[in-house]
């Protein structure tokens, strides 16, 4: 390749990478003005009812544990441990899907014994799921006598989007919703060596679900409307 071709192409190629990045949308909405009392606790569940929208457990994991680190974390309960102690009215086939059936479910005395046993106030449904959206692009590998290389460019995005909508099981009703809607683009240009430069749309998600999350459990005065940012 010229000179000419190779600066042109690298001139296109840090265009594209110009636009790379992570754009993240929350839209709060608080119902009250609850709060997490210094005793009490939430857990953060995936809703299993919908196996193809179905909460990966790995965000689960990483809202639960950025909730309860620093010094101002909060207490919150492991989410397979409340799952074992409920069972089996928390698997996909039983768990509760309204207020209403929440507040069924919680007139078995029972069941609300044990509720009540874990110290859980909050239960955070986690619904949503992180999907590929688009990818396109491509890289081609030649090796010579001069020696091996590659030339191009792919790239592909992904989309987290996620409801986190938390229940109050002392007053049996809901305290609001966070949506969250993350987009990632990520893309591999090769000049002689492909080098990923890789979006985590996911990993925002967890952190702005986080901040919102405990911003929602402790401020009375949570305020409503969406929020956008860019990375």
């Amino acid at each position: 390749m010229n000179t000419a071709k190779l600066f042109l192409l690298v001139t296109v190629l840090l265009g594209i990478l110009g636009g790379c990045g992570v754009t993240t949308r929350m839209e709060p909405y608080k119902q009250s003005d609850v709060v997490v009392g210094e005793n009490e606790s939430i857990v953060v569940l995936a809703r299993k009812h919908h196996s193809s929208h179905e909460a990966e457990q790995r965000i689960v994991d990483c809202i639960s544990d950025r909730l309860a680190s620093g010094d101002d974390g909060l207490n919150v309960y492991n989410n397979i441990a409340f799952e074992d102690e409920l069972y089996p009215w928390f698997e996909p086939s039983m768990a509760p899907v309204t207020t209403v059936e929440l507040s069924e479910l919680l007139t078995r005395e029972n069941v609300l014994n044990q509720v009540l046993s874990t110290g859980v106030r909050f239960v955070v449904w986690l619904d949503g799921s992180t999907t590929r959206v688009a990818s396109g692009g491509g890289i081609s590998c030649a090796a010579g006598v001069g020696g091996a290389g590659c030339l191009g460019l792919g790239w592909w995005e992904d989309d987290s989007i996620y409801d986190a909508t938390v229940w109050d099981l002392q007053e049996l009703s809901s305290a609001g919703t966070i949506y969250a809607d993350v987009s990632g683009r990520s893309v591999m240009p090769a000049l002689v060596i492909p080098i990923p430069l890789i979006a985590r749309p996911q990993l925002a998600a967890c952190r702005g679900l986080t901040q919102q999350l405990r911003q929602f459990l402790t401020s009375p005065g949570y305020g409503n409307g969406p929020i956008t940012s860019s990375e």
